[in-house]
C-alpha cells in the first residue's frame, strides 16, 4: 500500500496532536517542529489546546481570634487546664522548633484540647532600652504554628492566662478530630 502525503490542513491537525501528548520516557523525545498556525478565510484560529486552568486553592483552616463564649470566659478567668504542656525557654531555635513540633504531634496522638506553651518573657530591660525586640522563640513561634503540617488542628493561639505564664505562654487550643 503506497503512503499518501498529509494535506496542509492534516499536517497542521496532526502537529497540534503531537504538541498536546507527553511522551512516556522524556529522554526518548524527538524535537518537535514549530508551530503551524492555519488560516481560515474569516479570521486566523490557533489549532493549540487552551492553558490548563490551575488547581483551585484547598481551604485553609486557620486559628481564629475569637473563640465561642464559654472558652473566651475560661480563657480571660484562667480556669482553663492544660492537658499538655511543653517549655521551651532556654533552648536553641532549631531546638525548639523540633520540641514544639513533637509535643504537638503528642498531644494531638493524645486527643488533647488544650497545650501550654512557655516560651518566656522577653527580658525586663527591653522596655527601658528602648527597643521593644521580644524574645527570639517568641519572635518565630507564630510563623512555625502557621507553616507547620499541623497548622489545619490549631483552632486558636491565646496569650495565657497569669497563672500559667502570662505574657511569657500562650494557649494552643487543639482541634477535635473529623
Amino acid at each position: 500500500m503506497a503512503r499518501r502525503h498529509l494535506s496542509s490542513d492534516e499536517q497542521a491537525l496532526w502537529n497540534a496532536l503531537t504538541r498536546s501528548v507527553r511522551p512516556m520516557r522524556p529522554q526518548a523525545r524527538a524535537p518537535l517542529p514549530a508551530p503551524v498556525t492555519i488560516f481560515d478565510p474569516p479570521a486566523q484560529k490557533r489549532l493549540t489546546p487552551p492553558p490548563p486552568r490551575p488547581a483551585p486553592p484547598l481551604p485553609v483552616r486557620t486559628p481564629a481570634a475569637i473563640l465561642d463564649s464559654g472558652w473566651e470566659r475560661r480563657i480571660k478567668g484562667g480556669t482553663v487546664s492544660p492537658d499538655v504542656s511543653i517549655d521551651l525557654h532556654g533552648h536553641s531555635l532549631s531546638a525548639a522548633h523540633a520540641r514544639l513540633n513533637q509535643a504537638i504531634a503528642a498531644a494531638l496522638a493524645r486527643d488533647a484540647r488544650v497545650m501550654l506553651v512557655v516560651t518566656g518573657k522577653p527580658p525586663r530591660n527591653a522596655a527601658t532600652d528602648g527597643s521593644s525586640r521580644r524574645g527570639a522563640i517568641r519572635a518565630e513561634i507564630g510563623h512555625w504554628l502557621e507553616t507547620s503540617v499541623y497548622a489545619d488542628r490549631i483552632a486558636s493561639v491565646r496569650v495565657a492566662h497569669p497563672r500559667h505564664g502570662g505574657d511569657g505562654a500562650l494557649y494552643l487550643i487543639l482541634r477535635r478530630k473529623k
